[in-house]
């Protein structure tokens, strides 16, 4: 049995997640890539080849999760370069996973925090909550 502090904090988790606006969900996918990504790079470069892997398809998953919410109708030019960058991530991200190389995740990793950090200016200008 779960004790109550735990289910406490097990629901305000879920509910963080439910309420929050698509532009902070955006900015809480660009949080969690950036994380596990920076976990790969840890594991790669202390030789844990199984931690890596766990954390590059981590990653791997919320990319494709940010493709997933892409809206080439609505989003034009910006949404089908976004598109070609989140494939490129992936390649990359398979890349360095297969090689056990950490130049392509540090790549990556610049990338999602260069898109993060434009995602929170546009958030700034107050028209996506």
């Amino acid at each position: 049995m779960a004790s109550p502090n735990l289910a406490g904090y097990q629901a305000y988790q879920k509910n963080k997640f439910q309420t929050a606006s698509p532009h902070r969900l955006t900015l809480m996918l660009y949080d969690g890539a950036i994380k596990f990504a920076g976990k790969a790079k840890e594991s790669i470069d202390n030789g844990d080849i199984a931690g890596a892997n766990f954390n590059v398809t981590k990653t791997q998953d919320i990319v494709y999760e940010l493709l997933s919410s892409l809206n080439e109708k609505q989003g034009g030019e910006i949404a089908s370069n976004l598109k070609k960058l989140y494939f490129y991530m992936i390649d990359r991200l398979i890349e360095g996973n297969i090689k056990k190389q950490s130049t392509p995740i540090n790549e990556v990793i610049s990338l999602l925090q260069e898109l993060r950090s434009a995602w929170v200016e546009i958030g700034k200008g107050g028209t996506l909550g």
